[in-house]
């Protein structure tokens, strides 16, 4: 059974952030976080095209990154489960619907 590239991008997203807060090594959480985006990319580029997953990973970063602002603002894991719900939705939306 294949795993949706939506539930791959997201589980990364809450993966590394869950790996690194209880580990306490950032460094970890990153390499869940690196692997987990690998493999959705493949799959985004697979499912879409280039261009589709040169976008989502923009998008999947850009997640990562704006979780840490949003995070002061609603607490850490409302932070990572917002933005790893907003990749989920973009990428079922633009590679996973169609498969």
């Amino acid at each position: 059974m294949k795993v949706p590239s939506a539930a791959v991008a997201a589980g990364g997203l809450v993966g590394g952030y869950g790996v690194a807060r209880w580990t306490e090594k950032r460094e970890l959480g990153g390499v869940v976080l690196a692997v987990a985006g690998a493999a959705a990319a493949q799959q985004w580029r697979r499912r879409a095209g280039g261009r589709a997953a040169g976008a989502l990973t923009a998008g999947y970063v850009a997640a990562f990154a704006g979780s840490h602002p949003l995070a002061k603002k609603v607490g850490a894991w409302p932070a990572v489960f917002g933005v790893a719900g907003a990749v989920a939705l973009a990428s079922w939306v633009v590679a996973d619907r169609r498969a």
